[in-house]
């Protein structure tokens, strides 16, 4: 059996870092994921032609999109990174993505009450 002689806290901060840079992989994926459902849902519809039903599933898309991009830039300047631009690029957001960063969807009257209650 072998014995680690590093002292605990490199120990602790090679787990710190390793789970940055796991958590990092799990929120570009998850953002790869949602830009994939926007941009296949965008080439199964013709935009200027969508019914109000269609539209907000379009603008849930936007913002599912707009979240997972939030959650990544979070992630990513909570490890140090502080340029985002190079995201951006790297995985081609949209500009109306971009501006929906953050945001928070609005609930619905019985999730407001819920919210309210605890």
């Amino acid at each position: 059996m072998s014995r680690d002689l590093r002292p605990p806290v490199d120990i602790l901060h090679y787990e710190i870092v390793q789970e940055q840079a796991s958590a990092l992989g799990r929120m570009g994926h998850a953002l790869e994921q949602a830009l994939t459902r926007l941009r296949e849902f965008d080439a199964a519809h013709e935009l200027s032609e969508l019914p109000t039903s269609k539209q907000t599933a379009r603008r849930k898309l936007v913002m599912e999109a707009g979240q997972a991009l939030w959650m990544l830039v979070v992630q990513r300047e909570a490890s140090g990174l502080r340029d985002s631009r190079h995201i951006m690029r790297t995985y081609n957001v949209p500009g109306e993505v971009q501006r929906c960063m953050g945001l928070a969807p609005a609930m619905s009257g019985s999730k407001m009450k819920e919210e309210s209650s605890r």
